[in-house]
């Protein structure tokens, strides 16, 4: 994907020739027996896979309306026909975000899959164990997938709660443990749980979370109130650590790839918080001569 800058705005354009090859290349995999369809002998059409012309069948569309957009000749494609292909070719979420954003149209609006996000891959364990500092993986529902060694030690009696938001926002536990919860925690939280489910509106877990907030007579002024989802990437919150006494914990969070909504935290733990002129500063690659 590129963009192109014309004043104040930035418009995506289209990159017809990843967006062909992607194309492309799925459609060769989908064979047409799968749906009942026969596959073309006639002259002049060799390729594997579904015809351009089964496409537009199998997806309910006028004739060509596949071919213009494996061409390039369809400006701006609504999402849905987007979603119908890419469903059809059986894509990934990363090929789903490629497919978007070779389109013209920027990040996808929301998974692919309603599923998506409520798995990694196993590996993603050795990962978390070879965290030096306290980390934790959860689905897009924020359940713990995976967490490590220093992270069960942080919990009293190692009762790892199975929901971190849940834990975060409803336990008593968790209350108890993040100081300052109704000022530096819950407010900070609670965004990103609206922001969940502006993505994952038919999630029954974060659902449930949400309507325990609405009537938690604490959260409900807060959850009432709205406010923007900041991302906690680099914050920094007191906490009390059952060994070290109080502290502030440094969050850093990032996205495993094929799983839109899950999230990696790691929990950097000190004693004190940074002063302002100790912050470290933003990573920026270094000039190339």
């Amino acid at each position: 994907m590129s963009t192109r800058s014309t004043g104040d705005d930035t418009t995506m354009v289209m990159n017809k020739p990843a967006l062909k090859a992607l194309l492309m290349e799925r459609r060769a995999l989908i064979e047409p027996e799968q749906y009942g369809l026969a596959r073309p002998t006639g002259q002049g059409r060799r390729a594997q896979g579904l015809s351009q012309q089964q496409v537009d069948e199998l997806t309910a569309r006028a004739l060509h309306t596949y071919g213009r957009l494996e061409t390039g000749r369809y400006p701006h494609p609504p999402v849905d026909y987007l979603r119908q292909v890419a469903r059809l070719f059986r894509l990934n979420e990363q090929e789903w975000t490629s497919l978007c954003r070779y389109a013209g149209i920027g990040d996808p609006p929301a998974p692919l899959s309603t599923v998506s996000g409520l798995e990694v891959p196993g590996v993603w364990q050795e990962v978390v164990d070879g965290i030096a500092h306290m980390a934790y993986l959860t689905d897009a529902s924020w359940n713990l997938l995976a967490f490590n060694e220093p992270l069960a030690a942080f919990f009293a009696g190692r009762r790892i709660p199975g929901n971190m938001m849940r834990w975060i926002l409803l336990d008593p536990d968790g209350r108890e443990t993040l100081l300052d919860w109704d000022t530096a925690w819950a407010p900070a939280v609670l965004p990103q749980l609206r922001a969940a489910l502006a993505v994952r509106p038919d999630d029954e877990t974060l659902l449930r979370i949400a309507c325990e907030a609405a009537r938690d007579p604490d959260l409900r002024p807060l959850w009432e109130a709205g406010g923007a989802a900041v991302h906690p990437d680099g914050d920094e919150r007191p906490v009390r650590h059952p060994r070290h006494g109080p502290g502030y914990f440094t969050i850093c969070a990032a996205q495993p790839m094929t799983a839109p909504g899950s999230r990696l935290v790691i929990l950097i733990f000190r004693t004190e918080a940074r002063k302002p002129h100790d912050r470290i500063p933003m990573l920026r690659a270094r000039a190339v001569p």
